[in-house]
């Protein structure tokens, strides 16, 4: 198995306000661990961002299969300011998982992320 460090980033987010906007989808036989999410307002006035992990999964023990959670939801982010996102830890994504991003103005987030892929 190989792990590979990366970065995703995405200058503006979303290309919407309100429809949430992937900025990753866990590829075919990976594993992914996302290690940090920083999400900075590039707006001239305080905007709230939503982070959501889409999931149809099943794992952890149990027989259901997952869904959406909200990570964050409509953090708001001050002008010129950032937020990491409280991850707690590490989260790990299994093939097909996504990370979307919202904003209450369209695209006035700006987004990266530090992953490790495990394939």
């Amino acid at each position: 198995m190989a792990n590979t460090f990366k970065v995703v980033s995405h200058d503006v987010m979303p290309a919407s306000a309100g429809s949430p906007e992937d900025l990753y989808t866990t590829p075919s036989s990976t594993t992914t661990v996302v290690i940090g999410l920083v999400i900075a307002n590039i707006h001239t006035a305080q905007v709230t961002a939503t982070v959501k992990l889409v999931s149809d999964t099943s794992g952890g023990g149990r027989a259901a299969t997952n869904t959406t959670t909200h990570l964050i939801k409509a953090v708001p982010i001050p002008v010129g300011s950032s937020i990491e996102v409280p991850l707690g830890g590490k989260l790990v994504l299994e093939t097909t998982d996504k990370i979307q991003i919202d904003c209450s103005v369209a695209d006035k987030v700006s987004v990266t992320m530090s992953i490790m892929e495990i394939t």
